[in-house]
């Protein structure tokens, strides 16, 4: 009856011990596929050459190229413009500057996605009682152009609805225009003046320079954002004119020649006080009233500063930075396997892992990379290098206590991880702060730094430690020395 007792507890044993490789097996082919797939995402050229060669073997497209889409680089690794404008706040009142500055912005924005520039980053500082705005734009060959366009000071008008016949004529004059350039056919100059007609709204004499703000305002009794309009005194009797011809019809407001409202004329409106109301969210409110009172107020942009950065300067940078990166990683990787032998190796495995879903993760967001970015990713192998040795220093005294490789992997990892999460915690909060309150190169840093961070923990608890737990039961168990 013992002896039956002793080989049911063997076979338990034997069953249980069958059981954790086998998990452990899935975990690290899924480790090793989602790297695969990060690796090529990152670096797709090892990918097309090995499937170009699979398709010259079978003389046919049998695979396709993997997917591509390249870095998001900043100004100063993809070369571009910074330029500063210097805000005339001569004749606008000092409790309207936050307002004005905002709507110019806004009006800026929008100028340089119609010229063609990918991600511009454009925002306002104050500088002692100046206000300034900057503009970076990364990538722009025609610098003298975009500054042009930027430098326009926005243009607010007032339009009445055109009646139906008016605009139906119109309408079709234009689809025979366009129908002759489809069909490679010329057009005259009148054609070419009807294509660029608009065909719904007529320009009034209503325009910007007679309106002396707008601001958000809520009904009291149900809530509702509206916007008022306030007009002086010659706009008043121009707008009250324009009110008492189109009751019921629509008056189109146009800023830079583009429309942003369209309200409809309740009745005719005297004093020079109006009021647009709908179903506005409160967003939608505060961008119309910043909208219009970029249009209305009169704030000259003055260029003071510009620096181009060239295309190649940019490259110099980001292979140094590049350099820099790999020279320090390679020199942590040697330390850590010469020091920790073989969970060293192991670690040095999970930080190339980690490094590869990273970038990839950079790709997909993507994340637009500065060199102030570069820094914040280096930063973050250096931590979850830390996250390792950490590990591996508690690993170390509990296989020098006496406890099996597998029993020492958990509590290692179990007393790591307090000292791991604080760390990395304290860190992730000093980066949404900066993010939040910061500067755009600080901004850059903190999101590469943060991302990073989440990652190397992943990295850290889940890759290195599945690697470790593959050598529990073999062969390798039993060399001390490599653990030691």
């Amino acid at each position: 009856m013992g002896m039956l007792n002793k080989n049911l507890v063997k076979q338990e044993n034997k069953s249980s011990s069958s059981g954790k490789p086998k998990k452990v097996h899935w975990a690290i082919f899924v480790i090793l596929i989602f790297g695969f797939l990060a690796f090529s995402l990152s670096y797709p050229v090892v990918w097309d050459k090995g499937v170009d060669w699979l398709n010259d073997l079978a003389g046919t497209e049998i695979m396709p190229h993997f997917w591509q889409k390249p870095f998001k680089l900043g100004l100063d690794l993809q070369g571009g413009t910074h330029l500063v404008y210097q805000a005339d706040f001569s004749n606008v009142e000092s409790s309207n500057y936050d307002d004005s500055m905002q709507g110019v912005r806004d009006v800026i924005e929008r100028r340089i996605n119609l010229f063609g520039v990918a991600e511009p980053v454009v925002q306002f500082n104050k500088v002692g009682s100046d206000y300034r705005l900057i503009v970076e734009l990364a990538g722009v060959k025609d610098v003298h152009k975009a500054i042009e366009m930027i430098g326009q000071t926005p243009s607010l008008d007032f339009r009445e609805e055109r009646d139906e016949v008016e605009k139906n004529s119109i309408l079709a004059s234009q689809e025979e225009a366009r129908k002759k350039l489809e069909e490679g056919l010329e057009i005259n100059l009148e054609e070419q003046a009807i294509l660029m007609q608009d065909a719904y709204f007529i320009p009034s004499q209503l325009t910007g320079r007679y309106l002396k703000k707008a601001q958000i305002q809520f009904d009291q009794q149900t809530y509702q954002a509206e916007v008022d309009l306030e007009f002086d005194s010659e706009g008043s009797k121009i707008f009250e004119e324009l009110t008492r011809n189109n009751i019921g019809k629509r008056i189109a407001i146009y800023l830079d020649g583009v429309p942003i409202s369209a309200p409809t004329v309740q009745e005719a409106i005297s004093g020079g006080k109006a009021q647009i109301s709908g179903d506005f969210s409160v967003e939608e409110a505060k961008e119309l009233v910043q909208r219009l009172n970029a249009g209305a107020l009169p704030v000259p942009i003055n260029l003071i500063n510009q620096q181009t950065i060239g295309a190649s300067l940019g490259q110099i940078s980001l292979d140094k930075s590049l350099k820099a990166g790999l020279y320090g990683f390679l020199a942590v990787l040697i330390f850590i396997i010469f020091y920790y032998r073989l969970p060293g190796l192991l670690a040095s495995l999970s930080l190339l892992i980690y490094i590869v879903f990273i970038l990839a993760i950079f790709k997909i967001i993507p994340v637009t990379l500065t060199l102030s970015g570069i820094a914040g990713f280096i930063l973050s192998i250096g931590m979850a290098v830390d996250a390792n040795v950490l590990i591996f220093e508690r690993l170390k005294e509990e296989i020098k206590s006496g406890k099996s490789l597998g029993g020492s992997i958990d509590e290692g990892f179990r007393r790591a991880w307090p000292a791991i999460r604080d760390g990395n915690i304290s860190t992730i909060i000093t980066c949404v702060i900066l993010f939040v309150f910061a500067t755009g190169l600080l901004k850059g840093f903190a999101l590469t730094l943060g991302i990073g961070i989440l990652v190397s923990m992943f990295s850290a608890i889940i890759i290195t430690k599945s690697f470790l737990r593959w050598f529990i039961g073999g062969r390798v168990e039993n060399w001390k020395w490599l653990w030691k």
